[in-house]
């Protein structure tokens, strides 16, 4: 698994994501009640971010009902139906930190204030996806039903 994680990593800063910046948030229970961006996110951005080979590579390891991409990874649990499997607060957490749901996973936290070792210097303690980003991919996983 840690070869997993290291490979996505790799594969994240390979692509050429910009580091962002972290903004605070407050876990409630297991999930993040209020907005990373303090506005609503943008399905069809967080559409985009989800698809992209060069954002958030979620597709090199979860399945999603996005025909037009192919190559889609099966590591992962499949992204069909998330929305109504996880309350918008759930989907948040999971996105931002899953670590704080799942110690065990694999999967990056795209807006944590730290990130595993191994990681270059222009990633050290900053996030993957900003704020707004995170906001606008959890838009589109609440409308997966």
């Amino acid at each position: 698994m840690r070869a997993v994680g290291a490979l996505l990593l790799a594969a994240l800063a390979a692509a050429g994501a910009r580091a962002q910046e972290f903004v605070g948030y407050t876990v409630e229970g297991d999930g993040i009640a209020q907005p990373l961006a303090g506005a609503r996110g943008d399905p069809q951005r967080g559409r985009a971010i989800v698809a992209s080979r060069q954002a958030g590579l979620c597709l090199l390891c979860h399945p999603a009902p996005i025909p037009e991409e192919r190559f889609q990874g099966d590591l992962a649990p499949g992204l069909a139906g998330v929305g109504a499997r996880y309350s918008v607060a759930q989907l948040r957490l999971r996105v931002a930190d899953p670590r704080r749901v799942n110690p065990s996973s694999f999967m990056p936290g795209f807006h944590s204030p730290g990130h595993p070792s191994r990681v270059g210097a222009q990633w050290a303690g900053r996030p993957i996806l900003s704020a707004q980003q995170v906001e606008d991919v959890v838009a589109w996983l609440a409308t997966l039903r």
